[in-house]
C-alpha cells in the first residue's frame, strides 16, 4: 500500500494526475502469482478473428496440446468476416501468367513506401518474405483462391488475390474447420479484461482475467503464453454482414449502430490522436474497442504509431449503407458534385481520403461500367442493387441518364468519363495527377454505367502494441515480455503512416502463424 501510495504521489507531482495513478493501480491487483485459476490451458489466444485462429491452427501443428481460444462477441471471425478477403502476395504462379513481374523485394519497397517509411523494416520484410507461403498455407487448409490476381483499392500494385467466397467468408471456415479437427477449443462471448504477469511490469505473463455476459469474472491460467489477436481501436457505428450463431455469413444488411460494451473512450482514443476523424463512423466489428492493447499496456507494452489512422470509402454522414464500387481500380473513377475526376484510382489510401474530404460536400462518387461492376462478388451487387432501393446508388443505360439521377452535373461527367476513355486509358498516363499507373488500361465504356455515394469511414488504426519478428510484445525499452504474444491489428509499427490495401489480411496470417508457432515452442 505505501507503494502504491508513494507511486501516486509522484505522478501527481509530475502532473500526470490522479488517472494515471488509478491507472497503474488498477493493474497491479491482477499482476500476481497467487491467484485462484479457475481453468489452465497451455496456450490462450484472445481473440477469434483472422489471426487468432491462423495463431491456433498454427500452434496446434507445431504440437501445442491444449489450446483456449476467447472471442468477445458471439461469434468468430472478427474482422476477417467482413473484410472484403483481398490479400496481397508476390505469387510465382498466378502473376506470370497475366504478365505482372513482382518479387517480394518489390512488394517490401511499395509497403515501406506507402508507410512513410514509418514501418518497421525487419517486420515488413518478414511480412512480405512469407506472403506467399501464407497463401500456400491457407490453400493447404481448403482455402480457394481465383486464377488471378487484381490491383484493389490502394494496394498500389496488381498483386491482390481473390477469395473463391465473398468477403471473408472462406477464411473463417477453414480455420473454424482446421481448429476443429486439431483439437482447439474456442468459446464465444467472453472478454478479456486484465492480462496477468507475475508481476506488474515483471516476470512472465501467466494468464487473463475473463468477464461473461453474466457471472463472475474467471481467471484463466496459460502455461506456456497468451497470444493477443484481439480488435484494435476503432469505434462501434459500423457497416456489418448479417451473421448466423456460429458466424456464418448471411449477406450484407445496413447501417447498424452497436454497443460499445462499456468502453467508450474507443472514439475519444482516434479522434485525441487524429481530430480529423471525427465525425467519420467505422466499417469495424462491435469488439473492435481497444481493451485488449490497453490491458496490456497495464502490465508493460508499449504502443506505437497510434497518430496513424486509416479512412477509406463508406457511408458519407446521413447516408445507411456503405456501397462500394471501387474494388477493382482498372475501370473505375472517383468524381465529385459537378462530375470531375477527383484523385488518381490507383493512390494510396490517404491520398484517397484527403481528396474525398476535401469537397465541399466531404464525398464524392464511384462510376464504373458494367464490366466493372460484374467482377464483383454477388454479395457486393446485391448490396449496390439495395442502395439503388434507397436512392444512395444508381444504374443508368447511358451516363447522362446516370449523372442524372446521381444529382451530378452531367456534362461535368460525359467530359470526365471521354477524357478518361480517350485521353488517358489510350495514352497509358494520367495527365490530370501525373501518374502512369498500371491501373488505366480499361475504358468505361460498357453500360449500363453504376455509381454510388463515396464518403469516408474510420477502417484501420495501424498503431497498436509493438512486437518484434518473433511476434513477441515489447515493452517501452524493447524488451520481450516472456509470455505474450500479438498479431493482427492489435499490433503496431509495420505499416507505418498508411496500409497498402492487401496488407492487412496477410498481416493477420502471416504473423498469427509466426505468433502460433512460437507459442507452442515455449517451455510450460
Amino acid at each position: 500500500m505505501t507503494a502504491n501510495l508513494t507511486r501516486r504521489r509522484m505522478l501527481a507531482a509530475a502532473g500526470i494526475g490522479t488517472a494515471a495513478a488509478a491507472f497503474t493501480g488498477a493493474a497491479s491487483a491482477q499482476c500476481r502469482n497467487d491467484l485462484k485459476w479457475d481453468e489452465t490451458h497451455e496456450i490462450v489466444v484472445v481473440g477469434a478473428g483472422g489471426a487468432g485462429m491462423a495463431a491456433a491452427v498454427k500452434a496446434a501443428q507445431t504440437g501445442a496440446k491444449d489450446i483456449l481460444v476467447l472471442e468477445k462477441l458471439a461469434f468468430t471471425g472478427g474482422n476477417t468476416l467482413i473484410a472484403q478477403g483481398f490479400i496481397n502476395a508476390a505469387d510465382p504462379v498466378r502473376q506470370p501468367r497475366q504478365g505482372i513481374k513482382d518479387s517480394p523485394e518489390n512488394h517490401m519497397k511499395q509497403t515501406l513506401a506507402a508507410g512513410d517509411f514509418r514501418g518497421d523494416p525487419e517486420r515488413v520484410k518478414v511480412l512480405c518474405d512469407n506472403a506467399y507461403g501464407a497463401i500456400t498455407w491457407l490453400e493447404s487448409l481448403g482455402m480457394k483462391f481465383k486464377d488471378n490476381v487484381i490491383q484493389i483499392f490502394g494496394a498500389l500494385y496488381p498483386r491482390s488475390h481473390i477469395p473463391a467466397l465473398p468477403k471473408g467468408q472462406g477464411y473463417g471456415t477453414v480455420l473454424t474447420k482446421a481448429a476443429k479437427e486439431l483439437g482447439v477449443q474456442v468459446r464465444t462471448g467472453l472478454g478479456v479484461t486484465e492480462i496477468i504477469r507475475e508481476e506488474q511490469f515483471a516476470g512472465r505473463v501467466i494468464g487473463v482475467k475473463v468477464q461473461p455476459a453474466k457471472g463472475p469474472a474467471r481467471f484463466i491460467r496459460a502455461t506456456k503464453a497468451v497470444v493477443l489477436a484481439a480488435g484494435p481501436f476503432h469505434g462501434v457505428e459500423v457497416h456489418v454482414p448479417a451473421v448466423g450463431a456460429q458466424g456464418e455469413h448471411l449477406g450484407l444488411v445496413g447501417q447498424a449502430v452497436l454497443p460499445a460494451g462499456g468502453f467508450p473512450g474507443n472514439r475519444y482514443l482516434r479522434e485525441l490522436h487524429d481530430p480529423r476523424v471525427k465525425g467519420l463512423g467505422t466499417d469495424n466489428l462491435p469488439g473492435s474497442t481497444g481493451e485488449v492493447a490497453m490491458a496490456a499496456v497495464r502490465v508493460g507494452a508499449y504502443l506505437v504509431g497510434m497518430d496513424f489512422i486509416q479512412s477509406t470509402p463508406g457511408a458519407p454522414a446521413g447516408k445507411k449503407m456503405k456501397l462500394l464500387l471501387n474494388f477493382n481500380v482498372n475501370g473505375s473513377i472517383y468524381v465529385d458534385k459537378r462530375g470531375n475526376r477527383i484523385v488518381n484510382e490507383g493512390e494510396r489510401r490517404d491520398v484517397i481520403r484527403d481528396a474525398v474530404l476535401g469537397t465541399p460536400e466531404r464525398y464524392g462518387y464511384t462510376v464504373c461500367d458494367n464490366t466493372n461492376f460484374m467482377s464483383y462478388d454477388a454479395v457486393n451487387r446485391k448490396a449496390i442493387m439495395e442502395g439503388i432501393k434507397i436512392n444512395e446508388a444508381w444504374t443508368a443505360p447511358t451516363i447522362r441518364e446516370l449523372a442524372e439521377k446521381m444529382g451530378v452535373d452531367p456534362d461535368g461527367l460525359e467530359k470526365t468519363i471521354k477524357r478518361y476513355n480517350e485521353v488517358f486509358v489510350k495514352n497509358g498516363r494520367d495527365d490530370d495527377f501525373h501518374k502512369q499507373p498500371v491501373n488505366l488500361t480499361k475504358r468505361i465504356e460498357d453500360g449500363p454505367f453504376w455509381a454510388c455515394y463515396t464518403g469516408m469511414t474510420v477502417h484501420h488504426t495501424m498503431g497498436g502494441i509493438n512486437t518484434n519478428v518473433k511476434a513477441q510484445a515489447l515493452d517501452w525499452e524493447g524488451k520481450v515480455i516472456p509470455g505474450l504474444y500479438a498479431a493482427g491489428e492489435i499490433t503496431g509499427g509495420i505499416h507505418g503512416t498508411n496500409r497498402v490495401g492487401g496488407n492487412a489480411v496477410l498481416d493477420c496470417f502471416v504473423f498469427g502463424q509466426i505468433a502460433g508457432e512460437n507459442a507452442a515452442k515455449e517451455v510450460a
